[in-house]
């Protein structure tokens, strides 16, 4: 890494902030986020990636809360969907912490899904394929699938009657979720819902698992 004394600082910042989310980095994972930082505020300036603007709020509220998936529910290794991908998350900051991860990320938008061939080809990512379409029109082509993850879906109820379906067959359903949604989530018969799992520094935001009913 280098010795530049505002890297050095940044990369400091990243692990501490890690830390509050019992998450300890490697030298490289550290220095993946900060290029991924690097790469997500050029972007943001031609291209809507996040509303959140702050380097420090976006470090918490992007890489920690997805990457708290990691050693919370836990995920380890196998084949992991994001679905909306969006900006890479989920995906990409879990693929950062587990390399092991094969990783789909499925984006409609072309701009997005430039934007993360860009981070995946910075980062050296292997294992991680994008899909540019919507999530509904694909099956078959994503199995197996071990987890299906999203912080971006907007009707529950379509997608996870998606991700239990025959053709998807996901193993594991991981929502990122407001407490106000927990109740309309569970209402899905087709997993076995785990405790919710607080986010830390958030009031209401929670890691729901599911775990699909065979």
């Amino acid at each position: 890494m280098s010795s530049h004394p505002s890297t050095s600082l940044i990369a400091a910042k990243i692990e501490r902030a890690l830390g509050e989310y019992g998450i300890a980095s490697t030298p490289t994972q550290t220095e993946q986020i900060l290029s991924y930082l690097k790469l997500l505020s050029r972007w943001n300036e031609k291209v809507n990636l996040t509303a959140i603007r702050d380097p420090l709020e976006i470090l918490h509220r992007h890489f920690c809360e997805c990457m708290f998936a990691g050693v919370s529910v836990p995920i380890e290794k196998g084949r992991l969907a994001d679905v909306g991908s969006g900006a890479g998350f989920p995906g990409l900051p879990l693929k950062i912490l587990r390399p092991d991860l094969q990783v789909l990320l499925i984006e409609s938008n072309m701009k997005k899904a430039a934007f993360l061939a860009e981070v995946i080809r910075e980062l050296g990512m292997g294992d991680t394929r994008i899909i540019v379409g919507r999530y509904e029109a694909l099956g078959e082509e994503l199995a197996p699938i071990d987890f299906v993850c999203s912080r971006a879906v907007g009707g529950f109820e379509g997608f996870l009657r998606w991700a239990a379906s025959d053709s998807v067959a996901a193993r594991q359903v991981i929502l990122w979720a407001g407490g106000r949604d927990l109740d309309q989530i569970r209402t899905s018969t087709a997993w076995t819902w785990r405790i919710s799992i607080q986010i830390p520094r958030s009031l209401q935001r929670f890691l729901l698992v599911g775990d699909r009913i065979v």
